[in-house]
Parts: structure tokens; C-alpha cells; sequence
């Protein structure tokens, strides 16, 4: 079910990751991934947010008139686990409801590259969605970007902050154009239609 309310408030994108270049390449990057695509599909660049510890990109996604919908894209620039207090703010200060925001994000139960979309839920074990879920409740949506189990013994945290291996970077660029993809279906179509096309 969704829970968008007003027609005419923003959207709230959140691609999840850690700021600085040494990270950018990383799977738990893969959030800043998508909305950078984003923003060059919306022919914007993002700028520092006022007060905010964020970076953004205001625009619409969707064709030009009634159908298209206002979108502010960000990129919290707080590290990982403390996500949620630089969210919460862009959400004051655009005024948006917490069922127009979207948190885009990898997901290690999910196979590479599969992507599930939902509305609310646990946060299992993801510090972003934790802190976003702690600063403003969880009924927000979801985009999770699979990443795989680590391989063997490999620690979680060792492999989430590692870049993508050589073979999925072979196809990591039409993942995240498809990521990309899910967001607006979910903005311009609602939660079930989007699930129908993107969750396979």
C-alpha cells in the first residue's frame, strides 16, 4: 500500500554511502552510485544543502507538466551510520512526508545486481537505514541494490567497504542504470507497479 499523501510534495531520494574518494567504488557505495546517475538524467549537479551535512540535486523526474514529480536527490556527506540526522533535516526543510522518502541502499541478503523494492521493514543490520529508521520511524520506501554474501569467511564490514570485483563491474553500470530506472517507476507509477517491473 502506499502511503504518499499529498500529490504535490517532493520526493525525498537518499543514495546511501560514505563521502571521499577512497570509498566511491565501494559496494556499501552503491546508493551514490544510482543518484549520481540520477542527477546527470535530471542535468543537475550537486551542491553542498545549507545547514545539512548533505549534498543535492533539486529537479523533477518524469515527462514535463502534471505528470511530472518535484525530487530533491541527496547524498548524505556524514558517513554511513549516522545517515538519518542529515535526512531528517532535508526532510524539515523540503517538507516531505516520510512515505515520499526513498532510501537507496545495497543489500547483502539479496543476489548481485537484483534489485527489491518495498515500504518499510527491519533494517537488517545496514547502519544507514538504522540511523535513517532511529532519527524519523521506518515507513519510508526502499530501494535495495543486491550485493551479495561475502565470499567465504570474509567479514561483512571488510566486504562492503571493498570496491566491486573485476567480473560485476563488467556489469555493474547497466545494474545501476536499471536502479535508477526503479526510482523513477516508483515516484511516477506508485510502490506496487514498480515492485511488478523491478523486483525480479
Amino acid at each position: 500500500m502506499d502511503v504518499t499523501t499529498d500529490a504535490s510534495a517532493p520526493w525525498l531520494i537518499v543514495g546511501l554511502g560514505n563521502p571521499g574518494p577512497e570509498y566511491a567504488m565501494n559496494r556499501h557505495n552503491v546508493g551514490f552510485m544510482v543518484a549520481d546517475l540520477l542527477a546527470g538524467r535530471m542535468g543537475g549537479r550537486f551542491k553542498r544543502a545549507g545547514k545539512a551535512q548533505a549534498q543535492v540535486v533539486e529537479g523533477r523526474v518524469g515527462p514535463p507538466g502534471m505528470g511530472s514529480r518535484r525530487v530533491v536527490l541527496a547524498k548524505p556527506m556524514s558517513f554511513m551510520n549516522l545517515s538519518g540526522g542529515p535526512v531528517n533535516a532535508l526532510r524539515d526543510f523540503y517538507k516531505v512526508p516520510l512515505g515520499n522518502v526513498v532510501a537507496v541502499h545495497d543489500e547483502l541478503d539479496v543476489d548481485y545486481g537484483v534489485l527489491r523494492l518495498k515500504l518499510g521493514g527491519g533494517d537488517n543490520g545496514h547502519n544507514g537505514l538504522k540511523s535513517m529508521t532511529k532519527a524519523m520511524g521506518s515507513e519510508y520506501h526502499r530501494v535495495r541494490f543486491g550485493i551479495g554474501r561475502p565470499p567465504g569467511r570474509m567479514q561483512v564490514a571488510d566486504f562492503v567497504l571493498k570496491d566491486f570485483a573485476s567480473a560485476e563491474r563488467k556489469e555493474l553500470d547497466y545494474f545501476v542504470d536499471r536502479a535508477a530506472d526503479a526510482v523513477e517507476a516508483l515516484v511516477l507509477e506508485g510502490l506496487e507497479r514498480a515492485q511488478s517491473t523491478y523486483n525480479s
